[in-house]
């Protein structure tokens, strides 16, 4: 039994570094087929309804109780790997220094109840926010992944100095201060109370956690004191990360104990067991009501996320207001309907940071305040959606984004060009142009006689797919003449007739 623990440690790098490697990968050299380790993460099956996954995932839970959160959740790894660390910056570096604390029921058991009460009510924004693996995904693509670029951008310019190109620069174009934020929030608050508390946040606050917690309770094998044998030196309850352990009541909050077998190896006398658990034991730790700090934290959290929501959207994001454009935000391919994404969609910015265009950029208010932190497309300067790419479709664990064929997702119309013709240059300085035109990868942005020998552009909305090229490359300013208005539901474009000359033009311009 003694052995679990390095069992235990080993499982759960062989899952955290996968996972990691490929969440901060910006070269692209990782295999795609690895975002699959993603769609075994618990809210990630829920959304997707992969029942095998959800079948598994509650059969380890009712066998060995909640060894999902300490091998397979990776902020839950982050969090073991962050108390870890506090030891070494400890003046003592106790390595017990863990003490029994009550559960804080009425708090967990409320945010667990809200969350899944406002879910059904169609909001999202409590699982967006508080789900582990979209939590980790932010940490690793707003914080960690722009520290990566920045070396690799470092080291870079040193090697070409020397004229060694082996190492290329990196730009970083996703970035949103909102999202930047609430991620930097997050991360602080998980840090701290992993720092001094250990698994508070996973026992507190996380509702799958919460939902782990009921199974866990259930569970075929767990966590038990010999009363014939513990001596009550207390080593295992100092050495608890979850501080579920009693050893004055020789008893274990079976809901909190994370399956992380410390208290095994750490024990002389065999007094600690991981055996079959249903035989006659004490009663539960009793149940006791949160206390003030609890309730500070909850709200102030609150607080700080709801400030954060209604600040002004356009302003925080850095994006010029046009008072003339009411934009409807523009989907991912494969989103299908705003409803199905808003509800699908976690916010773990998988799709932001796979997507070699960097067009996808984290939401402020654009899908309204349920949808803070999930992907938008963000047309700037020569950022558009590819034409031949669906990766964000391939890459997406949840099913907030239908998995297509490139073929198929050639013809999604996420969105239609409208066109304003008095922010033109054609109209309003008289002079020729056609950039949209040429960028267009369906031509369904052509040119059309106008006046004094110039052409002007026309859309054929039914073939528009609302990729954005001719947006991205309008000269306009400090406007654009040409725009993208999103679909709230997507629908297929007509193929244009001219399948040559479609053709003939993708590879002109590089789409």
């Amino acid at each position: 039994m003694k052995h679990l623990k390095n069992i235990r440690v080993a499982l759960a790098i062989l899952f955290f570094l996968p996972i990691f490697l490929y969440l901060i990968d910006f070269t692209g050299k990782l295999p795609m087929q690895m975002h699959a380790l993603l769609k075994i993460q618990w809210i990630p099956a829920l959304l997707s309804l992969n029942l095998v996954i959800i079948a598994i995932l509650v059969v380890i839970s009712l066998l060995f109780g909640r060894i999902y959160c300490s091998t397979i959740c990776p902020l839950g790894i982050f969090q073991d790997i962050s108390a870890w660390k506090s030891r070494f910056f400890s003046k003592k570096k106790k390595k017990f220094r863990y003490t029994y604390k009550k559960p804080q029921n009425i708090l967990r058991y409320s945010i667990l109840a809200l969350t899944v009460l406002i879910f059904v009510f169609g909001s999202s924004f409590l699982v967006v926010q508080l789900d582990p693996y979209s939590i980790f995904g932010r940490i690793v693509s707003q914080l960690l992944r722009p520290l990566a670029l920045f070396a690799n951008n470092g080291v870079a310019a040193i090697l070409s100095n020397m004229d060694n190109y082996s190492v290329f620069k990196v730009e970083q174009l996703s970035f949103v201060p909102v999202a930047f934020v609430i991620t930097l929030f997050f991360f602080v608050l998980i840090s701290i109370m992993s720092w001094f508390s250990g698994r508070l946040y996973c026992n507190t606050v996380c509702p799958v956690g919460t939902t782990l917690g009921l199974l866990s309770k259930l569970s075929v094998f767990r966590i038990s004191i010999n009363e014939s044998s513990c001596n009550q030196c207390g080593a295992c309850e100092k050495s608890c990360k979850s501080q579920c352990i009693d050893s004055d009541a020789m008893t274990v909050d079976q809901s909190r104990c994370v399956s992380c077998y410390n208290c095994l190896s750490v024990c002389k006398r065999s007094g600690v067991n991981y055996q079959f658990g249903y035989k006659k034991q004490k009663a539960e730790v009793s149940q006791t009501p949160a206390d003030g700090s609890r309730r500070t934290f909850l709200l102030t959290s609150g607080a700080v996320i709801s400030t954060l929501a209604f600040a002004n959207a356009k302003t925080l994001t850095g994006q010029k207001e046009d008072a003339t454009l009411t934009r409807t935000p523009i989907m991912p391919p494969g989103a299908g309907s705003i409803e199905h994404f808003n509800t699908k969609c976690t916010g773990c910015q998988l799709c932001v940071d796979k997507c070699p265009m960097q067009v996808l950029k984290p939401a402020v208010l654009q899908y309204g305040i349920s949808g803070i932190m999930q992907p938008h497309l963000n047309f700037s300067t020569h950022i558009f959606c590819s034409f031949d790419c669906n990766i964000c479709s391939s890459v997406c664990p949840t099913g907030a984004l239908k998995e297509m064929p490139i073929e198929e997702k050639k013809l999604v119309q996420i969105g239609v060009a409208k066109f304003r013709k008095d922010k033109c240059i054609v109209a309003v300085d008289e002079t020729d142009c056609g950039a949209c035109s040429e960028h267009c990868p369906t031509q369904a942005v052509h040119m059309v006689p106008y006046k004094n020998g110039l052409t002007i552009p026309e859309v054929i909305e039914n073939i528009c797919i609302g990729c954005g090229g001719c947006e991205s490359i309008c000269p306009a300013k400090p406007y654009a003449a040409i725009y993208v208005e999103g679909n709230k539901t997507q629908i297929a474009a007509n193929k244009p007739a001219e399948a040559e000359k479609f053709e003939k033009k993708i590879d002109d311009f590089g789409f």
